[in-house]
């Protein structure tokens, strides 16, 4: 019995990662609102049945391809963010450009997905969803930062966090890798001229 529900959970979660994979690329080719539920079940090689079961609709499935991305980012920044721990890095500022390298260059790797999430063009009430995660973006990193709450501290950080969302964007439409690295390493220089902490050390 045990292995029936296995099998049964593992053909599961295929058929959701057979689902989400078709709705990037149609997405991606088509943005939201000119795709359709029947172009994605096509390219997965399953049914509307299938998807509404899963997901419950197109705006369902938009919304669960963007989790899924933005939880690949938190993961990655997270991980560089403890590796660099580990090897002694303890300046806040470096920790956060840790992060920042690693969600880059997620930007890179699913920067189809980017340039889809970036384009205006999603369900009805996505762009608050969008805004709420990016004002806990800011929360979690002036956490990395250890930032005070009065206004200077909390626009720092913003800037700060924007420096990175924005480079993310110009590393989606760079043409080439090597374009998106530089951009990258342009990002991580501004972070660094902008150190809030850099007088307190220096002095």
């Amino acid at each position: 019995m045990a292995r029936k529900s296995s099998w049964e959970w593992s053909r599961t979660a295929q058929t959701r990662k057979s689902m989400l994979q078709a709705a990037r690329e149609v997405f991606s080719e088509h943005g939201f609102a000119d795709s359709n539920v029947s172009d994605v079940v096509a390219r997965a090689g399953s049914s509307v049945g299938s998807l509404y079961h899963h997901f419950g609709g197109k705006t369902e499935l938009f919304l669960a391809l963007y989790e899924d991305h933005q939880a690949a980012h938190e993961q990655a920044s997270a991980a560089s963010v403890a590796k660099a721990k580990k090897e002694g890095v303890t300046d806040p500022v470096e920790l956060l450009i840790a992060g920042a390298r690693a969600y880059l260059a997620g930007a890179w790797e699913r920067r189809d997905l980017v340039r889809l999430f970036i384009d205006g063009d999603g369900p009805p009430g996505f762009e608050l969803i969008r805004r709420t995660r990016g004002r806990e973006w800011v929360r979690q990193n002036a956490v990395l930062l250890g930032a005070g709450g009065d206004p200077l501290d909390r626009f720092t950080v913003a800037v700060l966090t924007s420096i990175i969302g924005e480079a993310a964007r110009e590393v989606a439409t760079s043409d080439n890798e090597e374009e998106a690295q530089e951009v990258i390493e342009a990002a991580v220089t501004l972070i660094h001229r902008l150190d809030p902490l850099r007088e307190l050390r220096e002095g």
